[in-house]
């Protein structure tokens, strides 16, 4: 049946296109809403010139407040969230107090813009964080650091790389203001110092299983990008710094060069093996170490007397205890002897603790191994090539692969628990053996020295930081480096034979025998470089001997007294040379330099370690006679230096008079007649002088300060030194010197004190 015209009609309506009529305008739909509206005015609360803008707050030149900037930080073009963060450094710059105020507001702005896909704008933020966060207390800026981390961990595994770089460089700037909190719980994983680490390791492509530290390494970064050396050096020098934040000991100061060497104590954490237990070793770092400041009164001194005084009972101690004095049971209650109780708990569990973090670290060496093995086999044939100079960047790639060796290898071995770890000895021998290839390092003979000056820029922010170093510095550090890795193993395999030895006497000779055929050509080598270190020989024709500074004189110690403890000494002539050119370098150093106080206390310690019982090494000092006269003539120097430093560097006479004192008081192989009264002849000078025509003239002595602890040690050094018998009868008038020393002054009665108890 045909359809309807009504169907067809319908069906046509659909397909047709309405007409326009001039004038007409378009039709609207039948379901088309109406959205008109009819208004007097439109308002703007923002632009109204009705409203009066508060003139307090303050703007930028562009007349933007504090609010507004931090609004346009969310702005959806690139170009305003780099001007809001110039406009906040202008803003802040002329109104610091805005700072402490609104930091909160200001970090939780920045903080999301970290990992910003525009270049300029993590530029601008690198730069304005770099210049806020050094201005901001460290007090106030903890309760912030989780946020800033959690954001800064976050674009360490960004997917693109360049974001992830920038990530490191914001880790820079938070190990600058505030490395404590960074690095905390970095051995645990839940805490912010292991997420940091766990980034750099992605980034490295050096990914690690750390939930099992006995397996085997296993990678779990799926990132295939390849670093170039501007990106590896920017990622390895900030790990290099955050390791050594995490591995920081007191007693490794040195380090650092930025640090004050005339206050800081010397290292002695490689005489630990030597001793027959942690607490003989203690004992021993203790007997030299000086107790500046001298800034009070004798209010701690004491006369000594023979017996106590019955009647009243005082006991006289020159030092005040308080737990012994006071009464348990007016300030002690349940909560404070718990407390105790915690304490004492932890000083127990303090070697588990030791133990777990030394795996941990030995089994993240063995994640870096391949990192830091790659990185040096493909930067040392350009840095040592012997016709060119050595580029910048893969120079300053090795020392940063050299550092971050030394802090990880170091750490494991200066724990006497982790001795076990044969895998770290065996990992730090194989790296030890591509660097002895080059070793001792030293650059090109054909470039002038004169123009080895090489800049690094660095890009912090919008500022390029260009930082120059020297090439022969630089060597002089890796060589030290090498040497301190190479007395680590020394030091770590002398302390397995030792062990070993304990428990099977007969194979300890055949330990040793094979540690040395193992490693008698770097322990030559280091031999030879130490020897022309001490002396100032430059170690090629072209180059011109260098001094020793205090950073690298610290770090060398380790070195000098692995090759003097070598178990087979006997066999090696170089140990005795080492031994003369380091006394010769503690004799003829300047008396009012660094250099020279580190030599003191460090020969001073090896002249006592004789006299300790529980010392158990194989240095002696007395092994030749040879070195039985140079150990001899350096102890008859002291009392020359004592006479120079006068008042100037009283630390340094402290650990000299100490030393003496314990010297003679401990009978030491070294005193004897001759020495006896080279000593007594060349203290008289020190407390006063007969000249010929000026008269009696005062002695370095009475420049000290007064009520200064140093003129009772001197004057316990005399008593001690003059109680000692001597052959010749003769006074050399040493006593006489120091009446006249301490005439009309604080000391006068402790001087005759002294002679009325031990005349």
């Amino acid at each position: 049946m045909p359809k309807s015209a009504k169907k067809r009609r319908d069906k046509a309506a659909d397909f047709s296109k309405a007409k326009l009529k001039l004038g007409k305008g378009k039709q609207l739909a039948n379901n088309a809403i109406d959205t008109s509206f009819k208004a007097r005015s439109i308002a703007l609360p923002t632009q109204s010139i009705a409203i009066q803008k508060e003139d307090s707050a303050p703007t930028t030149k562009r007349r933007l407040t504090f609010e507004d900037l931090i609004a346009y930080l969310k702005h959806y073009s690139p170009g305003t969230r780099r001007d809001a963060l110039l406009g906040l450094r202008e803003l802040l710059e002329a109104n610091p107090q805005l700072i402490d105020t609104s930091l909160t507001t200001l970090i939780n702005a920045c903080v999301r813009i970290i990992a910003d896909e525009d270049a300029s704008v993590r530029k601008s933020l690198l730069s304005f964080m770099s210049w806020l966060l050094p201005r901001v207390s460290t007090e106030i800026l903890i309760p912030h650091s989780s946020l800033l981390i959690l954001f800064t961990t976050s674009a360490q595994t960004h997917i693109f790389p360049e974001i992830r770089i920038d990530a490191i460089r914001f880790l820079d700037i938070f190990l600058e203001v505030i490395p404590e909190t960074l690095v905390s719980r970095w051995t645990e994983g839940n805490g912010h110092g292991n997420r940091i680490l766990v980034g750099y390791l992605s980034i490295l492509n050096a990914g690690t299983n750390f939930s099992e530290s006995d397996g085997p390494i296993q990678a779990t970064s799926t990132a295939s990008v390849v670093l170039t050396h501007a990106s590896k050096l920017i990622v390895l020098s900030s790990l290099s710094v955050f390791l050594r934040n995490a591995l920081a000991l007191p007693d490794r100061a040195f380090t650092n060069s930025t640090h004050n060497y005339s206050e800081t104590s010397l290292p002695t954490w490689y005489l630990t093996s030597a001793f027959a237990s942690q607490e003989a070793y203690e004992a021993f770092d203790k007997l030299l170490q000086p107790l500046l400041p001298y800034t009070s009164p004798l209010s701690s001194s004491r006369h000594w007397h023979p017996e106590i005084d019955a009647e009243t009972g005082d006991e006289d101690f020159a030092q005040r205890f308080g737990f012994a004095i006071t009464a348990l049971g007016d300030q002690w209650g349940p909560q404070d002897l718990s407390e105790v109780v915690n304490q004492s708990s932890t000083v127990t569990d303090g070697d588990a603790s030791r133990s777990t973090d030394s795996t941990f670290i030995v089994h993240l060496a063995r994640a870096l191994q391949s990192t830091l093995i790659s990185t040096f086999l493909d930067c040392a044939p350009v840095v040592f090539s012997p016709t060119s100079n050595p580029p910048g960047s893969e120079l300053q790639l090795i020392m940063a692969m050299a550092e971050i060796t030394r802090s990880l290898y170091g750490a494991v071995f200066r724990d006497s628990i982790s001795g076990q770890h044969s895998l770290a000895r065996e990992d730090l021998r194989m790296l030890l053996g591509y660097m002895t290839t080059y070793f001792p390092f030293r650059p090109n003979t054909i470039t002038n020295r004169d123009i080895k000056v090489y800049p690094i820029i660095l890009r912090c922010g919008s500022i390029d930081k260009r930082f120059f170093f020297k090439v022969e510095q630089s060597f002089q550090d890796l060589n030290l480096i090498y040497c301190e890795l190479t007395s680590l193993l020394a030091l770590a395999s002398y302390t397995r034979t030792t062990n070993n030895s304990r428990t099977n006497p007969g194979k300890s000779r055949q330990a040793h025998t094979t540690r040395d055929s193992e490693g008698i050509l770097q322990t030559e080598r280091v031999s030879e470089y130490v020897i022309q270190l001490l002396r100032g020989e430059a170690l090629s024709g072209s180059q011109v001997g260098r001094l020793l500074a205090p950073a690298g004189y610290a770090a060398l110690l380790p070195t000098i007294w692995s090759l003097l403890n070598q178990p087979l000494a006997d066999e090696h002539p170089t140990s005795s040379d080492v031994l003369q050119a380091m006394l010769e370098h503690a004799t003829k150093t300047s008396s009012n330099s660094v250099v020279k106080k580190l030599g003191i206390e460090f020969v001073a310690r090896l002249a006592l370690l004789e006299t300790e019982l529980q010392y158990q090494g194989s240095f002696r000092m007395t092994r030749t006679v040879d070195d039985a006269k140079k150990f001899e003539d350096w102890v008859v120097h002291l009392p020359k230096a004592l006479w120079e430093l006068g008042s100037s560097n009283l630390s340094t006479t402290e650990i000299i008079l100490r030393f003496l004192l314990r010297l003679f008081q401990r009978k030491s192989c070294l005193v004897h007649q001759e020495t006896l009264m080279s000593i007594r002849s060349r203290l008289v000078p020190y407390f006063a002088i007969n000249h010929p025509s000026r008269g009696q003239i005062s002695g370095p002595y009475t420049k000290l300060p007064a009520f200064s602890p140093l003129r009772r040690l001197a004057l316990d050094l005399v008593t001690t030194v003059l109680r000692i018998p001597r052959a010749e009868k003769q006074d050399d008038g040493l006593r006489l010197a120091v009446a006249i020393a301490t005439t009309d002054t604080e000391a006068a009665d402790y001087w005759i004190h002294l002679n009325s108890v031990f005349s």
